[in-house]
């Protein structure tokens, strides 16, 4: 068991959190008990996340998606009201990390993405937003049938694939987990042949066609699993406490 202070520390420490223009508040957003022994990840603070929190008797909840997004409305009411009430009946810590949580090195959604996919890195295409997010590499030589074919066996999801003529084989590759599918710009400028994003908008199809790389929407949910699970494992590891990770079943 640990101080709630000393998780949260670590979690600022190891995600440097603090250097992030982000959308939303990163850290603890909700406070509950002082002390803390179990630890339950997801990727969204939704309701249903919650209630399995409340059932294991978690003492903090940690995710990727949290609550107080910019241009939200303010008001505690309906779906924000209950969801809050969920976590301040129980006294239970959420704690959120959006963007950290998505360039780490090891940690990340990005790191932890290639390493399941056995993507090899090589440099980070410089992102508005902060470095880390976007990512470009090499895979082995391969169709993009092939490539398709693997990241639907890996995340479980059959991903939604838009392919520019005359690309051919595909070896160099850029990847941005979650909602990134405007990063085909810079994809492309860097050189990759094949960009991988979560989300798909209709601007997506032609861009891809008419600038000549290949486009797959692996799912924003699918790609973003596995950095909170691996920061919950490292935060067990580190400090002797019980993580559990629990995936919310989410197609989007």
């Amino acid at each position: 068991m640990v101080e709630r202070d000393v998780l949260v520390a670590a979690c600022e420490h190891k995600l440097n959190a603090g250097r992030f223009k982000d959308f939303t508040l990163n850290g603890l957003q909700v406070e509950g008990r002082g002390r803390i022994q179990r630890v339950l990840t997801g990727v969204t603070a939704c309701q249903a996340l919650l209630d399995e929190a409340v059932a294991w008797e978690a003492d903090a909840v940690i995710v990727h998606h949290g609550y107080f997004w910019k241009n939200e409305p303010v008001a505690v009411t309906g779906m924000k009201q209950r969801r809050i009430k969920t976590l301040l009946t129980h006294d239970i810590n959420l704690l959120a990390y959006h963007l950290p949580l998505d360039a780490h090195p090891e940690l990340g959604n990005n790191a932890q993405l290639a390493k399941r996919m056995g993507w090899q890195f090589e440099r980070c295409l410089d992102a508005e937003l902060g470095d880390g997010l976007l990512w470009q590499g090499r895979t082995e030589a391969q169709p993009l049938t092939a490539l398709s074919e693997r990241i639907a066996r890996e995340l479980k999801r059959v991903p939604l694939v838009i392919e520019a003529p005359g690309v051919g084989e595909i070896e160099r590759i850029a990847w941005c987990t979650g909602g990134a599918q405007d990063m085909i710009i810079p994809a492309y400028e860097g050189g990759a042949q094949v960009f991988i994003s979560g989300e798909i908008s209709e601007r997506t199809t032609h861009l891809a066609r008419e600038m000549g790389i290949h486009y797959i929407a692996a799912g924003h949910h699918a790609t973003e699993r596995y950095g909170v699970q691996a920061l919950g494992e490292w935060l067990a590891a580190e400090l002797g406490i019980e993580h559990r990770f629990v995936d919310i079943d989410n197609p989007a």
